[in-house]
Protein backbone atom coordinates (compact mmCIF):
# COMPACT_ATOMS: atom_id res chain seq x y z
CA UNK A 1 0.00 0.00 0.00
CA UNK A 2 1.48 3.32 -1.09
CA UNK A 3 1.80 5.97 1.62
CA UNK A 4 -0.34 9.04 1.20
CA UNK A 5 1.87 11.78 -0.31
CA UNK A 6 -0.08 14.53 1.45
CA UNK A 7 0.51 12.86 4.83
CA UNK A 8 4.22 12.57 4.09
CA UNK A 9 4.43 16.26 3.21
CA UNK A 10 2.61 17.26 6.38
CA UNK A 11 4.91 15.04 8.46
CA UNK A 12 7.99 16.57 6.85
CA UNK A 13 6.73 20.09 7.48
CA UNK A 14 6.09 19.31 11.14
CA UNK A 15 9.62 17.94 11.47
CA UNK A 16 11.13 21.06 9.87
CA UNK A 17 9.10 23.33 12.14
CA UNK A 18 10.21 21.38 15.22
CA UNK A 19 13.88 21.50 14.29
CA UNK A 20 14.15 24.95 12.75
CA UNK A 21 14.08 26.99 15.99
CA UNK A 22 17.21 25.14 17.15
CA UNK A 23 18.97 25.54 13.82
CA UNK A 24 17.97 29.17 13.35
CA UNK A 25 19.00 30.13 16.88
CA UNK A 26 22.33 28.31 16.76
CA UNK A 27 23.23 29.63 13.30
CA UNK A 28 22.19 33.20 14.09
CA UNK A 29 24.39 33.27 17.18
CA UNK A 30 27.28 31.63 15.34
CA UNK A 31 27.14 34.27 12.61
CA UNK A 32 26.89 37.15 15.12
CA UNK A 33 29.88 35.82 17.09
CA UNK A 34 31.89 35.30 13.90
CA UNK A 35 31.40 38.87 12.68
CA UNK A 36 31.98 40.30 16.16
CA UNK A 37 35.26 38.41 16.56
CA UNK A 38 36.51 39.50 13.15
CA UNK A 39 35.64 43.13 13.96
CA UNK A 40 37.48 42.96 17.30
CA UNK A 41 40.44 41.26 15.58
CA UNK A 42 40.68 44.12 13.07
CA UNK A 43 40.50 46.72 15.83
CA UNK A 44 43.00 44.80 17.98
CA UNK A 45 45.39 44.47 15.05
CA UNK A 46 45.28 48.22 14.43
CA UNK A 47 45.88 48.92 18.13
CA UNK A 48 48.40 46.07 18.50
CA UNK A 49 46.41 44.77 21.47
CA UNK A 50 45.01 41.24 21.15
CA UNK A 51 43.77 41.27 24.74
CA UNK A 52 40.78 43.33 23.59
CA UNK A 53 39.25 39.91 23.03
CA UNK A 54 39.03 39.37 26.80
CA UNK A 55 36.34 42.01 27.56
CA UNK A 56 34.28 40.58 24.71
CA UNK A 57 34.26 37.16 26.40
CA UNK A 58 31.63 38.27 28.91
CA UNK A 59 29.89 40.63 26.50
CA UNK A 60 29.67 37.88 23.89
CA UNK A 61 27.52 35.73 26.16
CA UNK A 62 25.23 38.70 26.78
CA UNK A 63 24.84 39.17 23.02
CA UNK A 64 24.09 35.47 22.54
CA UNK A 65 21.50 35.57 25.33
CA UNK A 66 19.63 38.51 23.82
CA UNK A 67 19.82 37.29 20.22
CA UNK A 68 18.35 34.03 21.49
CA UNK A 69 15.67 35.91 23.43
CA UNK A 70 14.48 37.93 20.43
CA UNK A 71 14.49 34.94 18.09
CA UNK A 72 12.37 32.86 20.48
CA UNK A 73 9.90 35.35 21.94
CA UNK A 74 7.66 35.18 23.78
CA UNK A 75 10.12 33.71 26.23
CA UNK A 76 9.18 31.39 29.06
CA UNK A 77 10.11 32.44 32.64
CA UNK A 78 13.02 29.99 32.77
CA UNK A 79 14.59 31.56 29.67
CA UNK A 80 14.04 35.04 31.13
CA UNK A 81 15.91 34.01 34.27
CA UNK A 82 18.84 32.63 32.25
CA UNK A 83 19.03 35.78 30.09
CA UNK A 84 18.97 37.97 33.20
CA UNK A 85 21.65 36.01 35.03
CA UNK A 86 23.85 35.90 31.93
CA UNK A 87 23.49 39.65 31.42
CA UNK A 88 24.46 40.47 35.01
CA UNK A 89 27.46 38.15 34.94
CA UNK A 90 28.63 39.10 31.43
CA UNK A 91 28.41 42.88 31.83
CA UNK A 92 30.26 42.80 35.17
CA UNK A 93 33.05 40.71 33.71
CA UNK A 94 33.29 42.75 30.51
CA UNK A 95 33.51 46.08 32.36
CA UNK A 96 36.07 44.70 34.80
CA UNK A 97 38.32 43.33 32.06
CA UNK A 98 37.93 46.45 29.90
CA UNK A 99 38.94 48.63 32.85
CA UNK A 100 41.98 46.44 33.46
CA UNK A 101 42.94 46.55 29.80
CA UNK A 102 42.71 50.34 29.65
CA UNK A 103 45.04 50.62 32.65
CA UNK A 104 47.63 47.99 31.77
CA UNK A 105 47.48 47.43 28.00
CA UNK A 106 48.01 44.08 26.31
CA UNK A 107 48.06 41.07 28.60
CA UNK A 108 51.41 39.32 28.98
CA UNK A 109 49.97 36.09 27.54
CA UNK A 110 49.18 37.71 24.21
CA UNK A 111 52.41 39.70 24.26
CA UNK A 112 54.35 36.43 24.55
CA UNK A 113 52.43 34.93 21.61
CA UNK A 114 53.10 38.11 19.62
CA UNK A 115 56.84 37.80 20.21
CA UNK A 116 56.77 34.10 19.34
CA UNK A 117 55.05 34.56 15.95
CA UNK A 118 56.61 37.91 15.07
CA UNK A 119 55.28 39.43 11.85
CA UNK A 120 52.85 36.52 11.37
CA UNK A 121 50.97 37.29 14.56
CA UNK A 122 48.37 39.51 12.90
CA UNK A 123 46.82 36.60 10.97
CA UNK A 124 47.80 33.74 13.30
CA UNK A 125 45.94 35.53 16.11
CA UNK A 126 42.74 35.55 14.02
CA UNK A 127 42.51 31.76 14.29
CA UNK A 128 44.37 30.93 17.53
CA UNK A 129 42.96 33.76 19.65
CA UNK A 130 39.82 35.34 18.22
CA UNK A 131 38.00 32.67 16.21
CA UNK A 132 38.99 29.95 18.68
CA UNK A 133 37.53 31.93 21.57
CA UNK A 134 34.45 32.64 19.48
CA UNK A 135 33.90 28.93 18.85
CA UNK A 136 34.33 28.14 22.54
CA UNK A 137 31.96 30.95 23.48
CA UNK A 138 29.30 29.60 21.13
CA UNK A 139 29.64 26.06 22.47
CA UNK A 140 29.68 27.04 26.15
CA UNK A 141 26.54 29.14 25.58
CA UNK A 142 24.50 26.18 24.29
CA UNK A 143 22.47 25.91 27.55
CA UNK A 144 21.49 29.57 27.16
CA UNK A 145 20.43 29.04 23.57
CA UNK A 146 18.60 25.76 24.04
CA UNK A 147 16.60 26.70 27.14
CA UNK A 148 14.94 29.50 25.18
CA UNK A 149 14.01 27.21 22.30
CA UNK A 150 12.53 24.54 24.56
CA UNK A 151 9.28 25.70 26.12
CA UNK A 152 8.06 23.03 28.53
CA UNK A 153 4.78 23.52 30.33
CA UNK A 154 6.18 22.62 33.75
CA UNK A 155 6.66 25.43 36.25
CA UNK A 156 9.88 26.43 37.96
CA UNK A 157 11.07 23.99 40.62
CA UNK A 158 13.81 23.19 43.08
CA UNK A 159 16.39 22.50 40.36
CA UNK A 160 15.90 26.03 39.05
CA UNK A 161 16.30 27.35 42.59
CA UNK A 162 19.49 25.32 43.06
CA UNK A 163 20.81 26.73 39.79
CA UNK A 164 20.18 30.33 40.88
CA UNK A 165 21.82 29.68 44.27
CA UNK A 166 24.93 28.11 42.68
CA UNK A 167 25.09 30.97 40.15
CA UNK A 168 24.88 33.49 43.01
CA UNK A 169 27.73 31.80 44.86
CA UNK A 170 29.75 31.94 41.66
CA UNK A 171 29.06 35.63 41.06
CA UNK A 172 30.05 36.37 44.66
CA UNK A 173 33.36 34.51 44.41
CA UNK A 174 34.19 35.92 40.99
CA UNK A 175 33.20 39.52 41.69
CA UNK A 176 34.59 39.76 45.22
CA UNK A 177 37.72 37.84 44.27
CA UNK A 178 38.43 40.20 41.34
CA UNK A 179 37.80 43.26 43.53
CA UNK A 180 40.05 41.99 46.33
CA UNK A 181 42.89 41.22 43.93
CA UNK A 182 42.60 44.59 42.16
CA UNK A 183 42.64 46.39 45.53
CA UNK A 184 45.69 44.37 46.59
CA UNK A 185 47.61 45.13 43.38
CA UNK A 186 46.81 48.84 43.64
CA UNK A 187 49.09 49.09 46.66
CA UNK A 188 52.71 49.57 45.47
CA UNK A 189 53.96 47.78 48.60
CA UNK A 190 52.41 44.55 47.30
CA UNK A 191 54.25 44.55 43.99
CA UNK A 192 56.23 41.35 44.68
CA UNK A 193 53.91 39.87 47.28
CA UNK A 194 51.32 37.11 46.91
CA UNK A 195 47.63 37.80 47.49
CA UNK A 196 46.59 35.53 50.39
CA UNK A 197 43.79 37.50 51.99
CA UNK A 198 39.99 37.42 51.80
CA UNK A 199 38.70 34.72 49.48
CA UNK A 200 42.24 34.12 48.27
CA UNK A 201 42.98 32.65 51.69
CA UNK A 202 40.70 29.67 50.93
CA UNK A 203 41.35 29.10 47.23
CA UNK A 204 44.16 30.21 44.96
CA UNK A 205 41.64 31.08 42.25
CA UNK A 206 38.32 32.35 43.65
CA UNK A 207 37.51 34.03 40.34
CA UNK A 208 37.91 30.77 38.40
CA UNK A 209 35.90 28.87 41.00
CA UNK A 210 33.22 31.54 40.68
CA UNK A 211 33.14 31.10 36.90
CA UNK A 212 32.78 27.36 37.44
CA UNK A 213 29.73 27.89 39.68
CA UNK A 214 28.17 30.42 37.30
CA UNK A 215 28.13 28.00 34.39
CA UNK A 216 26.99 24.98 36.35
CA UNK A 217 24.21 27.10 37.85
CA UNK A 218 23.04 28.22 34.41
CA UNK A 219 23.25 24.63 33.19
CA UNK A 220 21.02 23.38 36.02
CA UNK A 221 18.33 25.90 35.09
CA UNK A 222 18.60 24.91 31.43
CA UNK A 223 18.52 21.21 32.34
CA UNK A 224 15.35 21.76 34.35
CA UNK A 225 13.81 23.10 31.14
CA UNK A 226 14.81 20.05 29.13
CA UNK A 227 18.26 21.12 27.90
CA UNK A 228 20.07 18.45 29.93
CA UNK A 229 21.86 17.33 26.76
CA UNK A 230 24.01 20.50 26.81
CA UNK A 231 26.09 19.12 29.72
CA UNK A 232 29.23 19.14 27.56
CA UNK A 233 29.18 22.95 27.69
CA UNK A 234 29.82 23.33 31.46
CA UNK A 235 32.17 20.32 31.29
CA UNK A 236 34.25 22.12 28.65
CA UNK A 237 34.28 25.28 30.78
CA UNK A 238 35.40 23.23 33.79
CA UNK A 239 38.24 21.67 31.79
CA UNK A 240 39.35 25.09 30.54
CA UNK A 241 39.30 26.63 34.01
CA UNK A 242 41.05 23.80 35.82
CA UNK A 243 43.38 22.21 33.29
CA UNK A 244 43.96 24.35 30.17
CA UNK A 245 43.65 28.14 30.04
CA UNK A 246 42.86 28.84 33.69
CA UNK A 247 44.70 27.49 36.71
CA UNK A 248 47.39 25.55 34.86
CA UNK A 249 48.31 28.34 32.43
CA UNK A 250 48.45 31.03 35.12
CA UNK A 251 50.45 28.97 37.57
CA UNK A 252 52.99 27.87 34.95
CA UNK A 253 54.83 31.19 35.29
CA UNK A 254 53.58 32.88 38.44
CA UNK A 255 56.19 31.31 40.74
CA UNK A 256 58.91 32.92 38.60
CA UNK A 257 57.37 36.37 39.13
CA UNK A 258 56.44 35.84 42.79
CA UNK A 259 58.83 33.55 44.70
CA UNK A 260 56.49 33.36 47.71
CA UNK A 261 53.84 31.67 45.58
CA UNK A 262 55.29 28.19 46.15
CA UNK A 263 54.71 28.45 49.90
CA UNK A 264 51.26 29.96 49.31
CA UNK A 265 50.32 27.10 46.98
CA UNK A 266 51.46 24.51 49.52
CA UNK A 267 48.95 25.72 52.12
CA UNK A 268 46.04 26.90 49.92
CA UNK A 269 43.57 24.84 47.91
CA UNK A 270 44.10 25.22 44.15
CA UNK A 271 40.48 25.55 43.05
CA UNK A 272 37.67 24.53 45.41
CA UNK A 273 37.59 26.65 48.60
CA UNK A 274 38.59 24.99 51.84
CA UNK A 275 40.53 25.51 55.08
CA UNK A 276 44.24 26.26 54.82
CA UNK A 277 46.73 23.45 55.33
CA UNK A 278 49.46 23.60 57.95
CA UNK A 279 52.85 23.11 56.31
Amino acid sequence: MRPNSFSLRMFARRQVRSVSPFIHTLMANLIVILFAMIAIWVFGTIRRDASLVDPFWGLGFVIVAWVTWFKNSPAVPRAAIVVGLTTIWGLRLALFLLSRNLRHGEDRRYAAIRVHHGSRFWWVSLFTVFLLQGAILWFVSLPIQCVAVLKPSDSLGWIDTAGVVIWSIGLFFEGVGDWQLAHFKADPNNRERVMDRGLWRYTRHPNYFGDFCVWWGIYLIAAAGGAWFTVLSPLLMTALLMHISGVRLLESTISERRPDYVAYAARTNPFFPGPRRNV
